[in-house]
């Protein structure tokens, strides 16, 4: 598409953002199959179920309130439900209702849960940084992390500032 066509109204994307578009589009496509592949053959588990269990590393007690995880992780609740189920099957995972002046109910890191995080990060961080950290100077690194907070700002903004939130939270 060009600035000629009959829909003059739209801001058609220039040469330089239309081949931006084409490599971010690409990477897209890409790096999700290409991380969750090595999660796959390595430890079992694919991206989402690993995001849930390093959401749930984080806080001390190991425990996040279910809406709050599917946030971080990144998932619909329903999503998210089954994905805990499925851990929950494993053994990895356990939920637990808190009363108290607001009733939820949150997901807990089991000691064999963590176990087998400690056993996948090891693979997964090789992998990440074999894909996107060692291609990339520490220059770049810093605007990679500058240029997706603006995205994931513009996409989604109630959930960029999980980026700067401390780990899980309580109900």
């Amino acid at each position: 598409m060009s600035n000629d066509t009959a829909d003059a109204g739209v801001p058609w994307l220039s040469g330089a953002e239309m081949a931006s578009w084409m490599a971010l589009t690409a990477m897209l496509m890409t790096l999700p199959p290409a991380i969750d592949a090595q999660l796959k053959r390595d430890s079992g588990l694919n991206f989402f179920e690993y995001s849930i269990l390093v959401a749930l590393s984080r806080p001390d007690n190991r425990a996040v309130q279910m809406t709050s995880l599917a946030m971080v992780a990144g998932g619909s609740l329903s999503r998210l439900s089954h994905a805990v189920s499925r851990l929950e099957r494993q053994g990895w995972v356990t939920r637990r209702v808190q009363t108290g002046e607001f009733r939820c109910t949150e997901a807990v890191l089991t000691e064999e849960g963590m176990a087998v995080l400690a056993a996948a990060a090891p693979e997964h961080v090789r992998e990440a940084r074999r894909l996107v950290f060692d291609v990339l100077s520490a220059e770049q690194v810093e605007q990679l992390q500058r240029i997706a907070r603006q995205i994931v700002g513009a996409a989604a903004p109630d959930k960029v500032g999980l980026l700067d939130l401390p780990p899980g939270e309580a109900c």
